[in-house]
């Protein structure tokens, strides 16, 4: 049971919320309102700043052609195989790096420059090594994603605290139980940050790569929109991008809540 000024703390919680939520809600409405307007009546032009309305005839033409949920599974498809690699590869050398910080200080200044690099400059030398398939975009992402996350997850393992570190070492605990039970446990909401990052990066490094091979994906909608001069398509894509990225940042919060008390 609560107390009295506990249970006025989590209603005053929750209203803050709601209201957040709904001017938010309100916020989108309005530009999708304002938006529309302005079209209608000649303040913008339509063809190049399209409309609310154009939007969703776009969508229902991708649909009745059955291309629609082709493209957003490729997608998806991609970004979720090279979310996934980049996570558990990010995780795997960042615990190394940690286990032994002599590789770690060799590794650092090329972990640094390799991230710093443009990765779509790669894009040509990767298809030619891979070829124009999704597996150069998975590659294409997993180079955009990767590095940043080991560096990130690194520096968190790094920075924790050594009083407990110490304090572990006096109980006569293994670096393994160190890891495991403390490093890993306590890096947790940092861990989830980097998840975070890496699904928008995974998503950046996708499309990159549909931009340059793909005959399928929301990416290659963009491209094929820009050929034609089809701006609808276009801000069309970009909208679907916007909702997946949403989805797929919304699925990672959700699991932030279920971990991280």
């Amino acid at each position: 049971m609560y107390s009295m000024n506990q249970a006025l703390y989590l209603k005053k919680i929750r209203r803050e919320k709601k209201i957040i939520s709904i001017i938010q809600l309100f916020i989108f409405i309005m530009f999708i309102a304002i938006w529309e307007v302005l079209a209608r009546f000649n303040f913008i032009n339509s063809f190049l700043f399209s409309s609310p309305s154009m939007v969703i005839k776009t969508l229902v033409s991708l649909h009745n052609s059955n291309d629609l949920y082709q493209h957003i599974f490729i997608t998806i498809y991609e970004t979720v195989i090279s979310f996934s690699l980049a996570t558990i590869i990010g995780l795997i050398i960042a615990s190394l790096f940690w286990w032994n910080n002599f590789i770690a200080k060799i590794v650092e200044p090329y972990l640094t420059i390799l991230n710093s690099l443009p990765k779509v400059a790669l894009g040509p030398i990767i298809i030619i090594w891979v070829g124009a398939n999704s597996n150069s975009i998975i590659l294409m992402a997993l180079l955009i994603s990767t590095f940043i996350t080991i560096i990130n997850l690194h520096d968190s393992f790094t920075n924790y605290d050594e009083i407990k570190i110490k304090l572990l070492k006096s109980f006569q605990a293994s670096k393994v139980d160190i890891f495991f039970k403390a490093i890993l446990r306590g890096s947790l909401p940092n861990i989830i940050s980097a998840l975070k990052i890496n699904v928008s990066l995974s998503l950046i490094g996708v499309i990159m790569g549909e931009l340059l091979v793909s005959q399928k994906g929301i990416g290659y909608l963009i491209m094929y929109g820009s050929q034609v001069f089809n701006l609808n398509l276009i801000i069309t894509s970009i909208i679907l991008l916007g909702l997946i990225s949403y989805i797929m940042y919304y699925l990672i919060c959700y699991i932030e809540k279920k971990i991280v008390q």
